[in-house]
């Protein structure tokens, strides 16, 4: 993190190295995070539901990314009382913002795939051509 002579909130600059930014972005768009994050937008889910949810992710990686999460104030983690316990992950207000304009995303790029397979095709076939 880095300031700037007279700020007083620390300034962010994702593209440098050191930038904690930079590290929370990483989380967001790591293999599962994204995903992580769009399976929680309809509410609280427990621990194997996530990974239903979320097809391939392992124990493993979701744990660690909903860990992840919950420490950068993403995602919270709400344990009930009572036996067996029942654990849910939801969403925080800053999460749902984040989740928010990753669904944003997503949506314009289901709109933009008929041109992104159109080119990937174009670009197969001019590759496949080469000697």
């Amino acid at each position: 993190m880095s300031t700037r002579p007279g700020d007083t909130a620390p300034a962010f600059q994702v593209t440098a190295r050191g930038c904690d930014s930079r590290v929370v972005l990483d989380h967001v768009t790591g293999r599962w995070g994204t995903l992580i994050l769009l399976v929680l937008h309809d509410g609280p889910m427990r621990f194997s539901e996530i990974r239903r949810a979320v097809e391939g992710v392992n124990e493993k990686a979701l744990a660690q990314n909903l860990r992840q999460f919950e420490r950068d104030g993403l995602v919270a983690r709400l344990a009930s009382d009572g036996y067996p316990s029942r654990v849910e992950y939801r969403l925080t207000e800053t999460g749902a913002a984040v989740e928010g304009r990753l669904r944003d995303l997503v949506v314009d790029l289901y709109g933009a795939m008929p041109e992104i397979l159109a080119a990937q095709a174009e670009y197969d076939a001019r590759h496949a051509q080469t000697p």
